[in-house]
């Protein structure tokens, strides 16, 4: 368990007229590094080649993110085809895509970046090794989460399995027990895939894990500061959007840990405020695709109706940093 260190801050004075709430700001929270490269890969391919520069996918799980950088000039597609004959940057997303997309964009002479979270490219190559060496491949992972496509999309067809539940390990049937690998989706949370570990280790005893676990670091310490606060408040937000895999996992652990309300929220206008009327500490915390600015903005929401004393609450210190992928690296100035 991490060291807690908390700092304490009054974000408005006093005010008579307003009901007093104690706000436990948890930290680390908001951007990872590898959401943070993936923004950056856009905004300085937009810099070098001007607009527009084109993204497979949203960019990474944040609605606001997104908007934002359309308005810089970004232009969002699901798929290739939807890219016009073109010299300008296309940026594969975040979460990863399968093999055949860049060789689809090789095929076009698309001018590809790829943008992928280096943890995912882990988790890709971790797949890749084992089926070299003729294992079958088990993914704990979400069906149809752009990680996951990516991550099924690394092997040929039949080489990686996808499970989600503890069930679908009881009714697995394999040809060969003894030849097993897994690897995880790096949003999951921490507690659900220890396990469905455990269950894959103790129907496959000899099945092969990876070296480090898959989780990344952010879902994992955002995850545990989480923890260390639940029972204590009244209300928990999480600032993030409805399809982030890392932002559900904060709400779901939340409840998990004994917060009696648990919301997830992309701007202040999506509090229930009447929900919230009669709290006196509440906890705030970000996915890892959810910038700063918003949490910010929720802060000043709370503030307009209650007398806010803040506290926050450290649990990591995160000094993570991943480069600029090599394309816009050279192009740097």
């Amino acid at each position: 368990m991490s060291d807690i260190s908390t700092e304490a801050r009054a974000i408005e004075a006093p005010n008579s007229g307003k009901p007093k709430l104690n706000v436990v700001l948890l930290a680390p929270r908001g951007f990872c590094a590898g959401v943070v490269r993936a923004i950056d890969a856009v905004e300085e391919a937009l810099r070098i080649y001007g607009a527009p520069v084109y993204v497979r996918h949203e960019i990474v799980h944040n609605k606001y993110v997104v908007e934002t950088l359309k308005a810089k000039g970004a232009v969002f597609v699901e798929e290739l085809d939807e890219v016009p004959d073109t010299r300008q940057p296309v940026i594969f997303s975040a979460h990863g895509v399968p093999k055949s997309i860049p060789v689809e964009a090789e095929t076009r002479n698309i001018f590809a970046i790829d943008a992928t979270c280096p943890l995912v490219t882990k988790v890709h190559r971790e797949a890749e090794l084992h089926h070299k060496r003729g294992r079958l491949v088990l993914l704990v992972g979400h069906a149809g989460h752009p990680e996951v496509v990516g991550t099924i999309g690394q092997l040929p067809p039949g080489s990686i399995i996808l499970v989600q539940t503890v069930a679908d390990i009881a009714a697995l049937e394999v040809e060969d027990e003894r030849n097993l690998a897994y690897v995880t989706q790096t949003t999951l949370s921490v507690d659900d895939t220890r396990e469905m570990v455990d269950a894959l280790t103790t129907r496959f005893p000899e099945i092969v894990g990876p070296h480090k676990q898959d989780i990344c670091y952010a879902t994992t310490n955002r995850q545990e500061a989480v923890k260390q606060v639940a029972q204590n408040v009244d209300a928990l937000l999480v600032v993030g959007s409805s399809n982030s895999s890392n932002s559900q996992r904060l709400k779901e652990v939340a409840e998990r840990s004994g917060c009696r309300l648990a919301r997830l929220v992309l701007r202040a206008e999506d509090v229930e405020w009447d929900l919230f009327s009669k709290i006196s500490t509440l906890a705030v915390t970000a996915g890892a695709s959810a910038p700063e600015v918003l949490v910010e903005e929720i802060l000043d929401a709370f503030a307009a109706r209650f007398d806010l004393s803040v506290q926050e609450v450290s649990t990591a210190n995160e000094g993570v940093f991943f480069p600029l992928p090599r394309e816009l690296r050279r192009e740097t100035v």
